[in-house]
């Protein structure tokens, strides 16, 4: 007899869920916990004809779940929201075991993980057409709002859990089906939320799952086949870059949420503790290792050195360790190539006259102070490129529209954030800044909010995921004419 699932350990799966079955497959690959460089686990190393059995038996499911009354697929969304509730706990142990994020943010991230699944659960009910006036008197138009089809996700390893559901959730909410390309670093996490979803009733292939080291050998066949509908990606600029020109091949729907390089504007009549507070909020969780995280710091001159002395002080309270403790705040990076960039990064800067307010190094391991820079030079690096890591470069403006003109010189239009107590400012500033997200004194303003958009400008990405506007990217609107 199998152990109930609330009993095991975390780790529930290592094969691959495709064609109806958890299947083992020749090859497998190590999950590593960047806390201590140690294996969690093996996984299923799945393969391109892998990835060809599960287009077919994505497009044999697709028939049946479209069919499915959109209440009765509310009803199996809202199970599965539940189900992660009631496994909060191994949920957040396991992201924390393979990616590293402090196990205090893993819990978080299984609300907001599940709280994609709610809104989606109660908007099934509620995709709709619309009646369309005619010229001609003799035909009634209606639009019609139907699903894409099968849906290949590509989902990244700082959200296991959150960004798989922002892409599942509303996608079988609209009855499409997905299959699920996991992060290489962070394949159980997907794996046990596959199994709660069958648990929930999800019919089989609504959800197949399937790890692998060789992404692009099994992303192949799902760009390649035009059953493939839709792709949906979270990660790089330049890998999305690569899939979007793949994907055009068999003009598939595309939504891609790339790079992120968030500008933090503090002006001179900020209220600076809270702005502080705001700073580390954004830059520090899951050390650094967010989109949207704060990557350069701007405050006007006659509170920088305030503004430095406050974020210096919080900065160096905060407390770097194990993840797996409740009192760690920052834990490791995810692997050797994010700790080098982040060290190379520093060492430019202060190679090129930056100071380092606190922190600055590298403590063993893949763990990395979690660091303030200031006078920082404009062509250092950390200035142009995404850190993914816990460092903040500040830099002092004067005026408004030299801020604005800092800020905007960005390749990345992901997330942009402005303290200011002056409403006209306030105002100007968010119409100004090219970015698809603005959070005027707010650091955090995507937290715990499923119903509002989410997405870039320019190289930042395509389209939106959240809300209504996450939903309308899995759906078709059909036009169809009655002659009376």
């Amino acid at each position: 007899m199998s152990t109930p699932m609330s009993e095991r350990d975390p780790v529930t799966r290592s094969q691959a869920y495709f064609a109806g079955a958890w299947r083992d497959t020749p090859a497998s690959f190590e999950v590593v916990h960047p806390g201590n460089l140690e294996s969690i686990g093996a996984v299923a190393d799945c393969t391109p004809e892998d990835a060809r059995r599960a287009i077919d038996a994505a497009q044999a499911a697709l028939r049946g779940w479209r069919a499915v009354n959109p209440y009765e697929r509310g009803q199996v969304l809202r199970r599965w929201h539940d189900l992660m509730f009631a496994h909060k706990e191994q949920l957040a142990r396991l992201m924390t075991l393979e990616m590293g994020k402090p196990i205090s943010e893993t819990r978080g991230e299984v609300h907001y993980a599940a709280s994609f699944v709610e809104w989606c659960a109660e908007e099934a009910s509620r995709i709709v057409g619309e009646r369309v006036p005619m010229r001609l008197s003799h035909k009634r138009g209606f639009s019609n709002a139907e699903p894409v089809g099968v849906v290949y996700a590509v989902t990244p390893w700082n959200f296991p859990a959150g960004m798989i559901t922002r892409k599942a959730a509303p996608a079988l909410a609209a009855g499409c089906v997905m299959i699920l390309k996991p992060a290489e670093q962070s394949p159980m996490t997907a794996l046990y939320l596959a199994e709660l979803w069958l648990a929930a009733g999800g019919p089989p292939d609504t959800l197949q799952v399937l790890p692998t080291s060789d992404p692009a050998a099994l992303s192949a066949p799902m760009l390649d086949d035009t059953r493939v509908r839709k792709l949906t990606f979270t990660g790089s600029t330049a890998v999305g870059r690569l899939l979007y020109t793949q994907a055009a091949r068999t003009i598939k729907r595309v939504s891609l949420e790339l790079g992120g390089h968030a500008p933090f504007l503090v002006f001179g009549d900020a209220d600076l503790e809270r702005a502080t507070r705001e700073i580390v909020a954004s830059k520090f969780r899951n050390a650094g290792q967010t989109c949207i995280s704060t990557n350069r710091v701007y405050v006007q001159r006659e509170v920088a050195g305030e503004l430095t002395r406050l974020l210096g002080e919080q900065t160096g309270r905060l407390t770097l360790g194990d993840p797996l403790l409740d009192s760690t705040q920052v834990g490791p990076v995810v692997e050797q190539a994010g700790l080098d960039k982040v060290r190379a990064q520093v060492e430019d800067a202060l190679s090129r006259g930056a100071r380092a307010v606190v922190g600055g190094q590298a403590t063993g391991g893949l763990y990395f102070q979690p660091t303030v820079l200031t006078d920082v030079a404009p062509d250092s690096l950390i200035l142009h490129e995404e850190t993914f890591g816990p460092v903040a470069p500040v830099v002092v403006f004067d005026t408004e529209e030299e801020a604005l003109s800092l800020a905007n010189a960005s390749e990345y239009g992901l997330a942009a954030y402005a303290y200011t107590r002056d409403l006209s400012r306030a105002w100007r500033v968010a119409e100004a800044l090219e970015y698809g997200i603005v959070g005027i004194n707010d650091g955090v303003p995507s937290a715990a909010a499923p119903n509002v958009p989410f997405g870039g400008m320019k190289n930042s990405g395509v389209g939106r995921e959240g809300g209504h506007w996450g939903l309308d990217e899995y759906l078709e609107t059909k036009f169809i004419s009655l002659g009376l």
